[in-house]
């Protein structure tokens, strides 16, 4: 798993700008080696947060405690290159406080797995936290994983532009049918 995080990551700080982030979702089972993988191809980590899953799955073998989080690393390509922070949006999301790296917030809603569901599926909410932290209008997000499309749905929403990767075409089919009931959604006109 370690050497496929670091042929990944370092395909992605190749085609990163040299102000360019990335953020990356994992659990204990594979964040350690994400983490390390972007240290040693000379990313520098900008924060670790944790998403606590206010209504997670419950653990059915009974054997570990419920995966209540997940650590999402935000990195950028250079160590010196300025980097894109909308602080007073997070601050403003926040009523007014500073915006702290435990962010709570629940699981993909049932309307958002309309069309069918992906295991590892993020919730919209924090994919859109995401891009208003660390994106402007216009800007383009790739996704190299993009499942069923919460990204993509989360970029047409806010005005950025998406390029996405999925091998199974199954997710794919998901992902454009909600790329184009968001595309259709008076909210993105």
């Amino acid at each position: 798993m370690h050497e496929f995080n670091l042929a990944w990551l370092a395909e992605c700080r190749r085609l990163l700008k040299p102000t360019g982030t990335i953020w990356v979702s994992g659990t204990s089972h594979n964040i350690h080696s994400v983490g390390y993988a972007l240290q040693t191809l000379g990313f520098k980590i900008l924060n670790d947060v944790a998403w606590l899953k206010t209504n997670p799955p419950p653990n059915l073998s009974c054997r570990y405690f419920t995966h209540a989080t997940e650590t999402l690393i935000w990195a950028r390509r250079d160590e010196t290159a300025k980097h894109k922070f909308n602080y007073a949006e997070m601050k403003r999301a926040n009523a007014g406080k500073q915006m702290q790296s435990l962010w709570r917030i629940g699981a993909p809603s049932a309307r958002e797995k309309r069309y069918g569901k992906h295991p590892t599926q993020k919730p919209e909410a924090l994919i859109e936290r995401i891009l208003l932290a660390s994106t402007d209008a216009g800007d383009l997000v790739v996704d190299p994983f993009c499942g069923s499309g919460t990204t993509a749905v989360a970029c047409a929403r806010l005005g950025r532009h998406f390029a996405g990767f999925e091998l199974d075409a199954n997710y794919l089919k998901v992902a454009a049918k909600r790329i184009k009931d968001e595309l259709r959604s008076p909210r993105t006109r």
